[in-house]
């Protein structure tokens, strides 16, 4: 064991520090080009949004040296308490919060706003990091699987109650933390997004009667073929063959249905699922089990999509591309279409810093927020945004690095919630803007505007920082 360092900033990961510095100009420096006006381009105006801005990120840096000064024993000396009282904030918010774009999820004093749901981010990673550490060695590992779990679904059953959906799916990233810890095999986060699929083609395909019959018994047979045979030795010459036929499938799609293109898929499937069935002799239970899930999740698709929220309905319509209202067209999809034309009209290198007529324009809605990275590609084109995402993969393939190098579990498994929140972001904030996932509405980290989402971010990174500080020193 060695002896402390009286700096407090012995050990700092520097390099993770510069990378957030970095990001959150480049992210600065976007917001003001959103919001630009030629009247008003004051840097230091704090009544507009790149003022306020520069306030929170005065607010974050204060806020990460504080956290870099504590002892970082303090932060599993607290988890508990700190989990526990960012969810009495939530619980309070749906009491005595106020309304904000849809969302009942934020406490306003003044021309400020606060919003309890992004805290409950870092406070959930530490409460899952303390709990699966205590409960290592002293239970079962389907206890500590059970105790994660819902320590998970809390802060999502919170943020359901505010009408804050797209906040709520990010603690389901949590569920690589799980797979780390060896608490969840792989297998069965292939089988999630097997059902995620089919269940999305269900809806898609409006299946229904003899055809959802059809549907369910082809598709649970080929999740059965992958989930159980993924591991196989020729398993991946099947999966070269699949991939081929998929392909060939996929060109012969233009011209035919997109009914029987899915049809064609699944039969394929099919087929390749009896074969490996057959060579690798499954365990009929374990068949029945998956394809029965798998069965059910479709079947119930259709029905869990009718019972979404008139505006959940028309973003998903729109990304599925099915018949919408003229209200979700006007909306939805003119939003997506707009995102959409700011991003490829940047071409390779952009149009030049301000010079965004999409984002100039306001053509865009929510483009300082939820689409800012619209602006990134307009600007500054594929060469920008490329650049964006590298700095972007670069800081959580870091955190994943720091993770690893953790003697202390806790660290390693708070340092897994980091990344792994920061990743899920990353993919929906940028897939949405370019129509490859939903619009759930969720900020880009250290881009979007907004006080609680920076702040909130800055501490889930730096708390991390803190604790890898400290990794030679103490094995807690």
């Amino acid at each position: 064991m060695r002896e402390r360092s009286d700096s407090i900033f012995a050990n700092i990961d520097w390099f993770t520090v510069v990378l957030y510095l970095v990001l959150v100009c480049i992210g600065w420096s976007n917001i003001y080009a959103a919001v630009y006006d030629e009247e008003k381009s004051s840097l230091f105006n704090f009544n507009s949004q790149p003022g306020r801005q520069m306030i929170f990120i005065g607010v974050a840096l204060f806020l990460s040296l504080v956290i870099l000064i504590v002892d970082a024993s303090f932060y599993t000396a607290t988890a508990y308490f700190i989990f526990g009282g960012i969810i009495l904030l939530n619980i309070a918010v749906i009491f005595l919060g106020d309304d904000v774009k849809g969302s009942h999820s934020w406490f306003k004093f003044g021309s400020f706003s606060f919003q309890p749901a992004e805290f409950a981010k870092f406070a959930t990673g530490l409460m899952l990091a303390k709990l699966l550490t205590e409960f290592e060695g002293q239970a079962k590992w389907v206890e500590r699987l059970v105790f994660g779990i819902l320590v998970v679904l809390l802060p999502v059953a919170l943020c359901l109650l505010q009408s804050e959906t797209g906040v709520s799916l990010v603690f389901f990233a949590l569920i690589l933390v799980f797979y780390r810890e060896g608490l969840i095999p792989g297998w069965l986060l292939l089988l999630g997004m097997i059902v995620t699929l089919m269940a999305l083609l269900a809806i898609k395909f409006n299946i229904e009667g003899p055809r959802l019959a059809f549907f369910i018994c082809v598709g649970g047979g080929a999740a059965v073929a992958f989930l159980l045979t993924w591991r196989a030795r020729l398993s991946w010459v099947f999966g070269v063959i699949f991939t081929v036929c998929m392909l060939a499938l996929g060109l012969a799609g233009w011209k035919i249905s997109g009914e029987i293109l899915l049809y064609s898929v699944l039969v394929l499937a099919a087929g390749v699922s009896c074969f490996l069935a057959i060579r690798m002799r499954m365990f009929i239970f374990n068949s029945l089990v998956i394809a029965c899930f798998v069965a059910g999740s479709v079947y119930l698709a259709p029905y869990g999509f009718l019972k979404l929220k008139p505006h959940q309905q028309d973003r998903l319509r729109v990304f599925l591309r099915l018949d919408a209202s003229a209200e979700a067209k006007k909306k939805e999809l003119y939003n997506l279409n707009q995102s959409m034309i700011a991003i490829g009209s940047g071409g390779l290198t952009g149009k030049g810093y301000l010079q965004g007529t999409q984002t100039k324009y306001d053509f865009v809605p929510e483009q300082e927020t939820d689409f800012i990275f619209c602006t990134v590609g307009e600007e500054w084109g594929f060469v920008g945004t490329s650049v964006v995402l590298i700095l972007f993969a670069i800081l959580i393939i870091r955190i994943v690095f720091m993770s690893e190098r953790q003697r202390s579990p806790f660290s390693r498994i708070y340092g897994y919630a980091v990344a792994s929140i920061f990743f899920f972001h990353l993919i929906i904030n940028v897939g949405m803007t370019m129509g490859m996932v939903p619009v759930i509405g969720i900020p880009l980290p250290f881009f979007s505007y907004g006080g609680s989402s920076l702040i909130a971010f800055t501490i889930l990174l730096f708390i991390f920082i803190r604790l890898d500080s400290e990794r030679l020193y103490i094995l807690r």
